[in-house]
């Protein structure tokens, strides 16, 4: 397999990366624009290296986990690039980088899987799986904001302030971010699952409506409805709801691990 497009895929996130760290320590417009060109160009390669080891393995690029953990990566940074361009807010990209380079070097690093891959095909089957991932790569985008929500509250409540904290966007604009990262992942989670069941209704014979799977995916939808109705409120707003965020999270990846891979007879990956 050629790994010119992996290559350039780390390359251009690792230099993204850096950009966004001398952003938000600087506060130079032209070093964010130049972090979010390289994060642009690296979604590009990475585009490319999941088409390629697709054509390659004649097969989705969710067929095992690398290409699961890989996807994941990669809506991350979509999802993040979105939220950059409608909030016009970069000096959130040096702490979400991270979790993006380590999803896609964890994928390319992982051993082997030796685990069954799901045998399911077609387009509703195709369009649920990535929008379940979507939902997932959403709600790790909220995830991350709650923290920087903490941890920059923190900050302002200590009186420990520098200059790289006034660069952090205000507590109430991360807020907003949150909830709309959280709002991408409940439609995406829905219209997900809505087709998942009806995938499920044309192989009834071959997959169960009463897979674990589905209990915890209502859960989590319940669970992200119910902090956006709270995080509205007086009694909610701001740091708590930003840690209903972080527990909600530990549930999908709860989902996404155990779940999925010991509990569930159709959602290895997904």
């Amino acid at each position: 397999m050629n790994h010119l497009f992996p290559i350039l895929t780390v390359l251009a996130y690792l230099m993204s990366f850096g950009l966004y760290v001398r952003f938000l320590a600087s506060g130079k417009k032209l070093t964010g624009r130049l972090g979010t060109l390289l994060l642009g160009l690296g979604l590009m390669a990475h585009y490319f290296a999941l088409l390629e080891r697709s054509r390659g393995l004649h097969t989705v690029p969710y067929h095992d986990l690398y290409g699961s953990m890989s996807l994941f990566g990669w809506l991350l940074a979509l999802t993040y690039l979105g939220l950059e361009v409608y909030h016009r807010q970069r000096s959130v990209g040096a702490f979400v980088m991270p979790f993006i380079l380590v999803f896609f070097l964890a994928a390319h690093l992982a051993p082997a899987d030796r685990l069954s891959p799901p045998a399911a095909h077609g387009a509703t089957f195709a369009f649920h799986v990535t929008l379940s991932i979507l939902a997932y790569a959403a709600f790790a985008l909220s995830f991350v904001l709650s923290l920087i929500f903490l941890g920059e509250e923190r900050l302002l409540r200590s009186h420990k302030l520098g200059n790289m904290v006034w660069r952090l966007p205000p507590l109430e604009l991360l807020e907003r971010m949150s909830k709309s990262s959280v709002l991408v992942g409940l439609v995406s989670i829905a219209i997900g699952t809505a087709l998942g069941f009806v995938w499920v209704d044309r192989l009834s014979s071959e997959y169960s409506f009463y897979d674990p799977k589905y209990v915890v995916t209502l859960l989590v939808l319940l669970l992200y409805v119910l902090y956006l109705g709270l995080a509205g409120t007086g009694a909610w707003r701001g740091a708590r709801a930003s840690r209903l965020c972080i527990f909600n999270f530990l549930i999908v990846v709860l989902s996404f691990t155990v779940v999925n891979l010991y509990l569930s007879h159709s959602h290895r990956y997904f």
